[in-house]
């Protein structure tokens, strides 16, 4: 019968190989930087494996996820981060199928990454790794109905954004 230590480390493996690459790609996408984003991602890692933390079945990558984007928060709001922009967000967009298909994700990818921290998160959460409302507002810790007005309104934004209406 395996030890609690073995028990922690299979759920540790486990975790990693499933949720590692998500975690990473909300993280580069929320910071433009892929080292800051691989950093985040061992903390993410390794706060699971240090902390063991009781996580509902089910749940793990809304967990994983959460300590993720709670890193990735505090990272941007430090000054320099605000100062300087490295990297690019585009190496999350798949190969394309035409060349008008590209250019459309490309341009929605750049007004997304120039949304506030909180509208982008959300849009981050719901249409890219398809958490549905209940599930981020459970995840942030936020009321439903602030979920659904931070949806609605950075759909706004974007839309403003994408007709070259607005640039933030």
């Amino acid at each position: 019968m395996p030890d609690a230590r073995e028990a922690n480390t299979d759920l540790f493996e486990r975790l990693y190989s499933q949720y590692a690459d998500d975690v990473l790609r909300v993280s580069y996408f929320y910071l433009g930087d892929r080292q800051r984003a691989e950093d985040v991602c061992q903390d993410v890692f390794l706060r699971l494996l240090t902390r063991v933390p009781e996580i509902q079945t089910g749940h793990e990558k809304a967990w994983l996820l959460k300590v993720a984007l709670n890193r990735c928060r505090d990272l941007w709001r430090a000054a320099w981060v605000k100062r300087v922009v490295l990297g690019s967000p585009f190496d999350c967009i798949p190969a394309p199928d035409d060349i008008d298909f590209r250019t459309e994700k490309a341009d929605l990818m750049e007004a997304v990454s120039k949304l506030s921290p909180s509208f982008k998160e959300v849009i981050l959460l719901h249409y890219y790794q398809g958490f549905g409302i209940a599930e981020i507002a459970a995840m942030l810790e936020l009321p439903e109905g602030t979920i659904s007005s931070r949806l609605s309104r950075a759909r706004k934004k974007l839309e403003s954004m994408l007709k070259g209406g607005e640039n933030q």
